[in-house]
């Protein structure tokens, strides 16, 4: 780190430079908040969820607080809180009566995080990152500590959190080398936010090596979480109820999984079938259902049209008939199932007996592939798996996925699949293998978290934890 003339600066001039870019940072943050209220406002149109307990988002919280020394777990989004669930369940087995103050910043993180909640628990909004709203979060809730989901670190949090004296830990904390030179260039906000969280257990080797360059106190290398998810008995009913009616002549169809799509791939997909008439007319013969699952809802109707001006027949999961009800021929044998829900992908996983990984086709660091592999359901994915870089070289290893480099490629690979069964049932075995000899992380971060809690000082008070 180098000042102005290019010296390191010493390490009071260094903090002096912190803590002014602290200060700037929460003026521009408060400066920012109308412009988050008016982009609150537009996703409230597509997804209502924004829309709920808005004032939360700035600081202002209406309703109970719980009683002080709740656990509180801040799951951004929905990926962050599936893993989070699989957390709060191994500390409620250490903390009898544990009371649970439950955050999110997204719509579809909320509406999964309200299956994790039990009598006397709290979900809120994480608010705004100004120093103003963090202490009035932490002043209402009083939490007796905080554990951040995987990445999701703000200055200002970890800042109202040492004057608060609330010891605040990043868990199954992944950073990638995309993000670590973002943070080197935010150094001055980055550095101390790193720096003053209490401790950090991280996913894997590679990421506390990445984590601990930003200055970040890693205790532990435990794992990935995501590897602890469980065969959901309900979905599987589901999804073998669904295979019964997808077949052809009698046979069961193929079901091919895109798994969580982004805004461009859907387009990559019917530009590659379309490329190469004699594939498709190959998938087609296969009778292979499109299983395709956009990641996020706002962009159901627009996937939906979008497949349908291609001319495919597209049945939504939406419309599929309630258990005990007659399905529709146009059900049975549509090409493409719209996946236009929230909170099954478990379903879906087990549904498919092959998916396309979402976000890997494109340069936007692809998704977590854990929960395909613990379904049983074998992966192929594109170039880019940054964000989950060693789950994606494990699951290659192990003989569960396929890294291809681009749509077309992996279209061929399906073919391929879908025309040898014992390669399938090999891959489909091999996830099941990768996953079952992964498993405890959960018991794992409990225990840390709890030991790290247990060897702090019983009252730290404000600014005890110097950045």
């Amino acid at each position: 780190m180098l000042d102005a003339k290019g010296a390191t600066p010493t390490p009071a001039k260094k903090r002096w430079f912190e803590s002014l870019a602290l200060v700037a940072y929460g003026l521009l943050m408060r400066a920012l908040q109308p412009l988050l209220r008016r982009k609150l406002q537009r996703r409230g149109r597509q997804e209502p969820g924004y829309l709920q307990h808005m004032p939360q988002r700035f600081g202002v919280y209406d309703t109970p607080a719980l009683t002080p020394g709740s656990v509180w777990v801040h799951a951004v989004s929905l990926g962050e809180t599936r893993a989070a669930s699989l957390l709060v369940d191994a500390l409620r087995q250490r903390l009898p009566g544990m009371r649970l103050l439950l955050t999110h910043s997204t719509a579809t993180g909320w509406t999964q995080g309200q299956s994790l909640l039990q009598p006397g628990d709290v979900q809120a909004w994480l608010p705004w990152d100004t120093p103003q709203a963090t202490q009035r979060f932490l002043q209402h809730h009083r939490p007796r500590l905080g554990i951040l989901m995987e990445t999701e670190i703000w200055p200002a949090l970890v800042r109202a959190c040492q004057r608060q004296g609330v010891p605040l830990f990043l868990a199954n904390a992944r950073l990638n080398a995309r993000s670590l030179r973002a943070a080197q260039r935010m150094s001055w906000l980055a550095g101390p936010a790193y720096r003053g969280l209490c401790g950090v257990l991280a996913q894997s080797q590679a990421d506390a090596a990445r984590l601990r360059t930003i200055g970040a106190p890693v205790k532990a290398v435990l794992g990935n979480l995501k590897f602890d998810v469980q065969a959901q008995p309900l979905a599987l009913a589901l999804a073998q109820q669904w295979r019964q009616q997808w077949t052809l002549q009698g046979v069961p169809r193929p079901v091919v999984m895109l798994a969580s799509t982004r805004e461009g791939e859907e387009a990559l997909w019917l530009d590659a079938l379309a490329a190469q008439p004699q594939r498709r007319a190959a998938l087609q013969a296969a009778g292979v259902l499109w299983l395709l699952v956009p990641r996020h809802p706002q962009r159901f109707d627009a996937v939906h049209a979008q497949v349908q001006a291609w001319g495919w027949s597209v049945f939504r999961r939406t419309a599929l008939p309630s258990e005990g009800q007659a399905w529709p021929a146009a059900a049975a044998q549509a090409e493409v199932c719209l996946g236009d829900s929230l909170g099954e992908m478990p379903l879906y996983f087990q549904a498919a007996d092959m998916a396309l990984l979402g976000g890997s086709f494109m340069s936007l660091g692809g998704q977590n592939l854990i929960e395909a592999a613990a379904f049983g359901c074998p992966v192929v994915m594109g170039p880019h798996t940054f964000n989950f870089a060693e789950a994606a070289e494990q699951a290659v290893a192990a003989g569960a996925a396929q890294g291809v480099l681009d749509m077309d490629a992996a279209l061929d690979q399906v073919l391929a699949w879908t025309h040898d069964r014992a390669a399938l049932a090999f891959a489909r075995q091999a996830g099941l293998d990768l996953v079952a000899q992964s498993r405890g992380a959960a018991d794992r971060y409990a225990q840390a978290l709890l030991a790290l809690v247990s060897q702090r000082p019983q009252h730290a008070g404000p600014d005890t934890q110097k950045a």
